[in-house]
């Protein structure tokens, strides 16, 4: 196989890896954090049930606010991985997508209009992850679509069960079960 090509598909390979990392985080989240979990629960899942109740208050909060967590999060992956691997162009594009995670999920709750024509493109040419294909989270109960990034992962872990099968794994060997879906009993 020519550089050439090895290079386009090596990009394709970072930005589904960094779908199904979004996917990951974000079911931990949904599945095993809770709003007691120090630190997390104030800063992370807090926001992330009201963004379940409320979906489109994520779009009017500030960028950064939308935006540290996953920053953070990308800057420690970058610096475990460069520390124990080194660095190459793909850990910098998987952590510089990974990094604004939240931004392309935010661009999938906005209106056309509010994203502008160039979000617009991305999300019609199905580069980035659409509003309808991302609405089949926001839909009772939210144990799916995790992946915030395209529309291509998701359907393949939802058709295999990976997410229930983690669940499973998770239960039988730490005894965890995940936790109810706290938008469904809004308090």
């Amino acid at each position: 196989m020519t550089a050439a090509l090895l290079i386009p598909i090596q990009i394709i390979a970072v930005l589904f890896l960094v779908d199904f990392l979004s996917g990951v985080f974000h079911w931990l989240e949904d599945s095993y954090a809770s709003e007691r979990t120090p630190l997390l629960g104030r800063f992370i899942v807090t926001p992330n049930i009201i963004h379940h109740h409320q979906p489109r208050d994520f779009v009017r909060s500030p960028f950064w606010h939308r935006n540290i967590v996953t920053m953070i999060l990308s800057a420690f992956i970058f610096i475990a991985v460069a520390l124990l691997f080194g660095t190459t162009w793909r850990l910098y594009l998987l952590c510089a997508l990974g990094a604004f995670c939240n931004e392309f999920h935010c661009w999938a709750h906005r209106s056309p209009q509010e994203n502008g024509p160039f979000i617009t493109a991305l999300h019609r040419l199905r580069i980035l992850q659409t509003p309808h294909h991302h609405a089949t989270h926001h839909t009772d109960p939210k144990n799916r679509a995790y992946c915030v990034f395209t529309n291509y992962t998701n359907p393949l872990l939802d058709r295999i069960e990976f997410w229930r099968r983690a669940e499973t794994v998770i239960s039988f060997i730490l005894g965890i079960r995940p936790r109810p879906d706290a938008s469904l009993n809004p308090q």
